[in-house]
C-alpha cells in the first residue's frame, strides 16, 4: 500500500522558463493547498507550557523556507535512488524521460526562488535531459542550495511588487513563492510516481529509523 506521503499532488503552474515539465493549471487556491499540505506534514516543533508564542516575524519567507527544507531531502534523495539506466525511463511514449523531470526541477527551482527572493538567478548552463545521471543531480543539489541561500535572504515585504513571470505576465511576487511551494511538492510527487513504477520505494515512503 502506498504513503500518503509519496502520492501524487495536485498539478499546479510548475514551468519552468524554458518551457519545462508539462503540468495542469488549476486555480490559485490548490497553490495554497500544496503550500498548506507540505506544512502540515512537517514536524510540529515542541509545544511550550509557558506563555503563548509571539507572532511569526514574516511568515510567508519562514514557512516558504520550511517547505523548501522539507522537499529537497526527498527530491534529491529520489534522483539518487534512480539508476542511471532508468533515466531514460518514461511510463509512456507520450510522456517524458525521467531526465526531462530533473532537468526540470533545477531550472524551476533557479526561476521561482530568484523571483520570490529577488535575487539574481544563478548564472549557469540549463540542465539537459540528455546530460549524465552525475551532471543532472549536481544540478538539482546546486539549485537547492541556491534556493536555500536565496531564502535566507528573503522576507515578506517586497511580496506586493510586481515581477514578471512566464510569458511577460506582470504578477505580485508572492505568486513566485506560492509557485515555488506548489513545484517542489508536484515535482516530488512526480519523482515518487517514477521510482515506484520501477519498483523503487520513495525516499518518503521508507522507514526512518
Amino acid at each position: 500500500m502506498k504513503s500518503p506521503d509519496d502520492l501524487p499532488l495536485p498539478s499546479v503552474i510548475c514551468l519552468s522558463a524554458s518551457g519545462g515539465f508539462p503540468v495542469k493549471r488549476t486555480l490559485p487556491i490548490v497553490l495554497l493547498f500544496c503550500a498548506s499540505l507540505a506544512l502540515a506534514q512537517a514536524p510540529a516543533p515542541k509545544a511550550s507550557a509557558s506563555a503563548p508564542a509571539a507572532p511569526t516575524k514574516d511568515p510567508v519567507a519562514t514557512s516558504l523556507r520550511l517547505v523548501l527544507q522539507r522537499f529537497q531531502g526527498n527530491t534529491i534523495g529520489a534522483l539518487e535512488a534512480m539508476p542511471a539506466d532508468k533515466y531514460s525511463y518514461k511510463p509512456t511514449a507520450d510522456q517524458s524521460p525521467f531526465s526531462h523531470l530533473a532537468a526540470h526541477i533545477a531550472n524551476s527551482n533557479n526561476f521561482f526562488c530568484s523571483k520570490a527572493a529577488d535575487v539574481p538567478a544563478p548564472k549557469v548552463d540549463e540542465p539537459k535531459e540528455t546530460d549524465s545521471k552525475d551532471q543532472l543531480v549536481a544540478a538539482v543539489k546546486a539549485s537547492f542550495s541556491f534556493c536555500s541561500d536565496a531564502l535566507s535572504k528573503m522576507d515578506d515585504s517586497k511580496l506586493g511588487d510586481t515581477v514578471e513571470m512566464f510569458g511577460g505576465r506582470q504578477l505580485p511576487r508572492a505568486a513566485a513563492a506560492l509557485g515555488l511551494a506548489s513545484s517542489l511538492a508536484d515535482h516530488y510527487g512526480a519523482a515518487a510516481m517514477y521510482l515506484r513504477l520501477n519498483g523503487i520505494l520513495p525516499p518518503s515512503a521508507q522507514t526512518k529509523h
